[in-house]
């Protein structure tokens, strides 16, 4: 299983992607927090953002 903080990159990376390949796209993009590192006690943790990682694959 990948790290949070290579969760994070590859967040980043897909977003970014979209962003700029399928602009349309973006507004369906839901918002997670800046950094999610900081708020762990919350409860993002690594399972929080593969699942986000992945509702972004298949979009």
């Amino acid at each position: 299983m990948k790290t949070k903080a290579e969760l994070e990159q590859d967040i980043i990376n897909i977003t970014t992607k979209i962003n700029t390949e399928f602009p349309e796209l973006s507004k369906y993009i839901s918002e997670i927090p800046e950094n999610v590192s900081e708020i762990n006690t919350d409860g993002i943790g690594a399972k929080n953002l593969k699942e986000y990682y992945n509702s972004l694959e298949e979009l």
